[in-house]
């Protein structure tokens, strides 16, 4: 049986960035993945926020989204924020991954697709779970799971429109109780989906996402369609997340915002902070430098999107709905909704 320092189970960005950091600091860093693809599988929509695009050199991105139009259940006079600034590019992430993999495998970590958890050839000193909402790892190693889910359906495909990158978000209980519905066409790709909590949908989601198509001027598909989705954690950082045996990073953390559902920066930050504490702890033995990586101490940046969160899983009628945009027209409205997507 191969021993390693660390095992990183699953081969999402969280994950393969932690495998990179911690193989480029010269420990023997082993990824398993069950996947036979990192193309395959997706459940992000790709979007990458201002701040990651100003700290972090990705590739495979499209063009720079500054427009954003939020709508009411009726569809009639959104709420329009445009930004001096790029505020969104989306990613492909199938070449996001495929180019992480290869990053990881420069560094000296080992990749291993088709591999599932535990592996019966790999025995680690420290396991780190970035194994998904769902996380097998943390049930494994007695840390907290996500309890506070909402779950999503996307289709992606190639647009020929250009018209100006928009991202419009509908707010709609019938379509995405609890949360968004969503279309995003920055003139190459056009990502158009729907989430929200499940004890709510009123019918299986294929049938809401064609219902949304239908009833929203989503550009027309110029290629394959491509289908996405799957569980969300939305209830904020857990906050038993790191032990002696391992820690939990990504999703499998709720390293998520609770309001808008974006992992994607957190999910590169808090990786960073994991091979951090995971090198120093190994090396030293210590295991007061797990304290580094207190969970609950970390969840106290979420706590007014966690309320926000709660607010706006109350609107469950249309007309609700329709009214709180009545105050996101005001100028006071449009700030608060500016200062939450735009930063």
């Amino acid at each position: 049986m191969d021993t390693v320092d660390v095992l990183v189970v699953g081969a999402g960005l969280a994950g393969l960035n932690t495998a990179r950091l911690l193989a480029d600091a010269g420990l023997d860093v082993a990824v398993c993945e069950r996947r036979t693809s990192v193309g395959t599988g997706i459940r992000t929509t790709g979007i990458f926020v201002r701040r990651t695009l100003d700290d972090y050199d990705l590739p495979h991105l499209g063009p720079a989204v500054r427009r954003v139009l939020l709508y009411p259940p009726s569809h009639r006079n959104p709420v329009e924020l445009v930004s001096g600034r790029d505020e969104f590019r989306v990613g492909d992430m199938a070449g996001i991954y495929a180019q992480a993999v290869e990053d990881a495998r420069r560094a000296g970590a080992h990749v291993q697709l088709n591999a599932g958890y535990p592996a019966k050839s790999t025995k680690a000193r420290f396991t780190i779970g970035a194994d998904g909402a769902r996380s097998t790892v943390a049930r494994r190693l007695g840390l907290d799971v996500n309890r506070h889910l909402i779950t999503g359906i996307e289709e992606v495909y190639p647009v020929a429109t250009g018209s100006t990158p928009t991202f419009h978000c509908v707010v709609d209980p019938r379509l995405a109780p609890g949360y968004i519905a969503w279309v995003i066409d920055d003139g190459e790709h056009s990502h158009v989906g729907l989430a929200g909590r499940a004890d709510r949908f009123t019918a299986p989601l294929p049938q809401l996402l064609q219902r949304f198509r239908d009833s929203f001027p989503a550009p027309a598909p110029a290629g394959p369609v491509q289908r996405r989705g799957g569980p969300i954690p939305v209830g904020g950082l857990l906050r038993r997340i790191v032990c002696q045996e391992g820690l939990l990073v990504g999703d499998a953390a709720g390293a998520v915002s609770p309001l808008t559902a974006g992992g994607l920066d957190p999910c590169l930050r808090m990786s960073e902070l994991a091979a951090s504490v995971t090198f120093d702890y190994l090396r030293s033995g210590n295991r007061y430098v797990l304290e580094h990586y207190d969970g609950a101490a970390m969840r106290r940046r979420y706590r007014i999107r966690s309320l926000m969160r709660r607010g706006l899983s109350m609107i469950r009628e249309p007309g609700l709905a329709e009214l709180a945009f009545s105050g996101l027209r005001t100028p006071l409205g449009k700030a608060l909704a500016a200062r939450i997507l735009f930063t």
